[in-house]
C-alpha cells in the first residue's frame, strides 16, 4: 500500500474514456486492472466512513461488496486474479497491491455498469481507496503455441 501523498490515475481522462467509448461495443471484452491502494482510506468530509481511519484494502473490498450485484447483473465476472509481487520489466519502484482482469459480454455492459446510478454512489468507495491504478480495455484472444499468437 502506498503512501497517501503519491496520489496517481485514479478515474481515466476524457479522452481515454473517448478512445474507449469509440472501439466496437458489441465485442467481448476484458480489463486489465492493476491497483495501488491508499494506506489509509481518504472519505470526502460529507461521506458516511470519513474520519473511521479504514484502510485502503477495507474501502476497495467495500467497494467490491456493495457493486457486486451490478457487476454481476451486466454480465460481468472475475477471470483471473493475483496478488502482484515484483516488476521484472518496468520502472524499478513501481508496485502494485492487486491486479485481475474481469470479464464483459460486450462494451456496452461496462458502460451500462459504471453509468448505473447506484454504482456511481458506491464508486466512493473505490476512490477513497486506491492511490494510483491501471485499467487497460484487452480485446480477448485465444491463446495460440507461442507467444505474441
Amino acid at each position: 500500500m502506498d503512501d497517501d501523498d503519491n496520489i496517481g490515475a485514479i478515474d481515466p481522462q476524457r479522452d481515454q474514456f473517448d478512445a474507449f467509448k469509440a472501439l466496437p461495443r458489441q465485442t467481448p471484452i476484458h480489463m486489465l486492472n492493476l491497483i495501488r491502494l491508499r494506506r489509509l482510506a481518504a472519505y470526502p468530509a460529507d461521506h458516511p466512513d470519513h474520519g473511521k481511519a479504514r484502510s485502503g484494502l477495507e474501502a476497495y473490498r467495500a467497494y467490491g461488496a456493495t457493486t457486486a450485484h451490478i457487476f454481476s447483473r451486466v454480465g460481468g465476472r472475475q477471470i483471473w486474479s493475483g496478488r502482484p509481487e515484483v516488476v521484472v520489466t518496468g520502472p524499478s519502484g513501481e508496485h502494485w497491491d492487486l491486479a485481475f482482469i474481469a470479464a464483459y459480454p460486450d462494451a456496452a455492459a461496462f458502460l451500462a455498469m459504471v453509468t448505473d446510478p447506484e454504482y456511481r454512489k458506491q464508486v466512493l468507495h473505490r476512490t477513497a481507496a486506491v492511490a494510483d491504478s491501471r485499467l487497460i480495455r484487452l480485446h480477448p484472444l485465444t491463446p495460440g503455441l507461442g507467444f505474441g499468437e
